[in-house]
């Protein structure tokens, strides 16, 4: 498919469908372990997961990192047909994630345990958290990988191998959580090998591509090495932080959590990340889906196809928004009994929990997909600002600042009102950078 003279609607729409099946699959690794340890161990096990979410984050976002400032300078150059300057982005890429992958491995190999009680594990969830990580630190590059890599394929024209990667991977830590933590009574430390031996499917499935014959990703002796990994970063780090920012809330939200609220409500936490993160997965489809096309005709001067491409995103990320919000608001007792057994205490507060953070969902999409765009028409600063505001400088103060204020549970509020506060930020960003550019959404 051309990007540079394809027709928009069904250029986006294949992106999309590849982009959301990539991202929400993806998301199932989570959803699937945490369901199922929940319905093993009960609120303990829903807990020792949220523990460890930032680790995930951590993970994440350095793939995000790399693999989208990477790709969006390698669309540009092919937009220009540019194909030296393509190889060079690709080798530099990997480079800088073989080496970040490297640092984080022996990190997390040999300071699991400081990690872990710095996340929040206290005596009686550190057991469980280290029994889930065990068989996963000894994957952790492939989980990277995954991420640098499906940046790259759906900026090679193979969005659906990408989908295809996460559904092998995806599918088979479904099933390997049933069969790990129920049949072969393994527990929690069952649904770790699962999400193990599916992080690995993924990366084998998305090598594939470097088989094919229509594969343009190719290796090359990197010139101004340094300054390249500079000009990824740059452009990187505003999806970076956005998914980074969810391991920084975590970590808050949990200390908070424990220090105003108990263990039961931080049991609802758990389920809470899980949902948000989904939500979330589902501004980074839309983003995903529009940063080839967008970055592609950027690099050519086709403005039009920015301006058609910009419309359908910003339609996608409000309907998504809405139909969680309005979900979370009417089924709240049955998201969380989906993640665990529940206790007659913890159901008397989840409802109204659950109400108050997800009206954030309608925005979060949205906020999300921006830091995109701004990124695909080299804007990064824009794109980190707002990844700033909404994942750590808002979020973070309100976390903080409003039980110590107000009744402990006004914790809730923070994600709502930052979402909101960001969304007016991004709506003003928007209208300005695009008369610059002549852009309309008419």
């Amino acid at each position: 498919m051309n990007l540079l003279e394809s027709d928009i609607k069904k250029t986006y729409f294949k992106y999309f469908a590849a982009a959301f099946g990539s991202t929400l699959i993806g998301s199932i690794y989570a959803i699937a372990d945490m369901a199922m340890v929940g319905q093993y161990q009960g609120p303990s096990g829903t807990a020792a997961l949220a523990v460890v979410a930032p680790i995930w984050n951590i993970i994440y976002s350095l793939g995000f990192l790399t693999g989208i400032g990477g790709s969006i300078l390698f669309a540009q150059a092919k937009g220009q047909n540019n194909t030296d300057e393509m190889n060079q982005s690709f080798s530099a890429t990997l480079l800088y994630t073989t080496i970040i992958a490297l640092v984080c491995w022996i990190t997390i190999i040999f300071f699991d345990t400081p990690l872990l009680k710095f996340f929040g594990a206290k005596e009686q969830l550190l057991p469980l958290t280290k029994l889930y990580l065990a068989p996963i630190k000894w994957v952790i590059p492939s989980f990277m990988f995954s991420q640098m890599l499906s940046a790259f394929l759906r900026n090679d024209n193979a969005p659906g191998l990408a989908t295809a990667s996460v559904l092998g991977g995806g599918i088979f830590n479904i099933f390997g959580d049933y069969f790990f933590v129920f049949y072969l009574d393994m527990g929690i430390k069952g649904a770790g090998i699962a999400t193990a031996m599916g992080g690995v499917i993924t990366v084998v499935v998305l090598l594939s591509h470097f088989f094919s014959k229509n594969n343009t990703l190719k290796l090359s002796k990197i010139v101004h090495l340094f300054s390249r990994t500079v000009k990824i970063s740059k452009l990187g780090f505003g999806t970076f932080i956005v998914d980074i920012a969810m391991g920084v809330l975590t970590i808050l939200f949990n200390r908070q959590i424990v220090k105003y609220l108990g263990a039961d409500a931080l049991a609802v936490y758990g389920v809470i990340i899980n949902i948000s993160t989904t939500v979330q997965c589902c501004g980074y489809s839309v983003g995903q889906a529009g940063q080839p096309i967008i970055s592609t005709a950027f690099g050519s001067g086709k403005w039009e196809r920015v301006q058609l491409t910009l419309r359908y995103m910003i339609i996608t990320s409000f309907i998504f928004g809405l139909v969680w919000m309005l979900s979370i608001w009417t089924f709240p007792d049955a998201f969380i009994s989906v993640f665990m057994k529940a206790t007659p205490q913890l159901l008397a507060i989840s409802p109204s929990i659950l109400r108050i953070y997800g009206a954030s969902f309608l925005l979060i999409p949205f906020n999300v997909f921006s830091t995109y765009y701004f990124q695909s028409i080299m804007k990064p600063g824009l794109s980190l600002v707002i990844a700033s505001a909404r994942g750590i400088i808002i979020s973070g103060a309100l976390i903080l600042l409003l039980p110590l204020h107000f009744a402990p549970s006004s914790i809730w509020f923070a994600m709502p009102l930052t979402e909101l506060i960001v969304a007016f930020y991004v709506v003003t960003s928007l209208i300005k950078v695009n008369r610059q550019n002549k852009i309309t959404f008419s």
